[in-house]
Parts: structure tokens; sequence; C-alpha cells
């Protein structure tokens, strides 16, 4: 059988040795479930938990690997999940046959490239790392996500979710029980139309 390039998607949680091993691992599982049945249709091998706090897995394309990544980090807004994931979207051969019920007993050097750098941005601070074409770009730009999406301070997680949920600042100010002109200017101090112009960009390089 030839072998062939994938999109493989890994993950770890930073600094897991810091967070309640219970309610990681509770959370943790809640947000795998939650991103496979969104993506279900462009998922070749389902993300799966293999060490308890990282996952892996391939996705149809390196546009849904960008997708799935920021859906991640949106949704640990939402729900305010205690811990930050450290990603690894890697364009790369699986030898053998890929197995669509759970990300296990496949190998090949994309597989191996990916695990590899994993590891290696546990000495760094960067939380994305993209190789696929574009990827230099690609991976300015992710860097500057991060800092917004690292900037949000956990208290300004419901607003941040609410606005990048579509909602408006007049809308929010009713559900957060505020005034329209504090929402407003929450919307500016938290960077959200930028942080929304780098999703734009990204995906713009990813599919360019």
């Amino acid at each position: 059988m030839e072998a062939k390039k994938k999109f493989i998607l890994m993950a770890d949680v930073v600094d897991s040795h810091d967070k309640d091993g219970q309610s990681l691992m509770s959370d943790f599982q809640v947000l795998v479930s939650y991103t496979n049945k969104i993506y279900s249709e462009s998922i070749e091998s389902p993300l799966t938990i293999t060490l308890g706090d990282e996952f892996q897995g391939i996705v149809s394309s390196a546009s849904i690997g960008i997708d799935i990544i920021l859906a991640m980090e949106e949704y640990i807004l939402e729900e305010e999940f205690d811990f930050k994931l450290r990603y690894v979207l890697y364009e790369g051969v699986v030898e053998t046959p890929v197995n669509p019920d759970k990300a296990y007993e496949m190998l090949g050097s994309g597989l191996t490239n990916a695990r590899k750098r994993l590891n290696e941005m546990k000495k760094d601070t960067g939380r994305f790392y993209v190789s696929t074409k574009s990827s230099t770009v690609i991976n300015k730009m992710m860097k500057v996500t991060q800092h917004f999406i690292d900037s949000w301070h956990p208290k300004d997680r419901s607003t941040v979710s609410g606005f990048l949920q579509g909602h408006d600042y007049k809308a929010l100010a009713k559900i957060h029980q505020k005034d329209e002109s504090t929402l407003w200017r929450r919307r500016r101090s938290l960077a959200i139309d930028e942080y929304l112009t780098c999703k734009d960009l990204i995906h713009h390089l990813i599919n360019g």
C-alpha cells in the first residue's frame, strides 16, 4: 500500500502536572468529545486521548485543522476550562491504513515528526505549530493569535466568548446586565476585532 501524506493533529496540556488530575481529565475528555462530534465529517481518524493529557488524530485538510484548533480554543473559553493546549498540525506521511475509529495503531514519519515537534515545543512558550504550505507566515499569524488569546483574563472569558459567538455589545450588555458603553469599550480593549482579523488572514493563507 502506497504511503500517503495526511494532516496530523496532535496536542497536549500545558503544565498538566500543575492541575487537579480528575478535573483536568474530565474537562479534557469533554473538549475532545465535543470536537469529534462537531467535526465528525471532516476528521479521518478521531481525536483520541493517548497519554492522559495528550491527543492525536487525522483531519481532512490543513484548513479543517486550523478550524479545529481555533474552535477548541474558543470552546475552552466558553466553558471556562482551567487549562491551555499546545498544538501541532503536521502534513506528513502515514504508512499504515488510517484507523477510522480511534487514532491508534498507525505508523509513519509524519506521526513521528509531529510527536517530536510537540515535545520540542515544551521548551518554548509558543502553543501553535503548523507544518504545511505557507507555514512560515501562518506560524507568525498564529503567534499573534496566541497573544490575543493568552491576554484574556479568566474574568473576561464569558464576555470574550459572547463576542466570538456573534453577540454585539448591546446584546451582551443585556446578558451581563451592564451599561452598553461599558461593553462597547470592552470589545475594543479585548481586541476582539483584531483577533477575528487574524482568523480571517490565517484562513486566507491556508487556503491560498
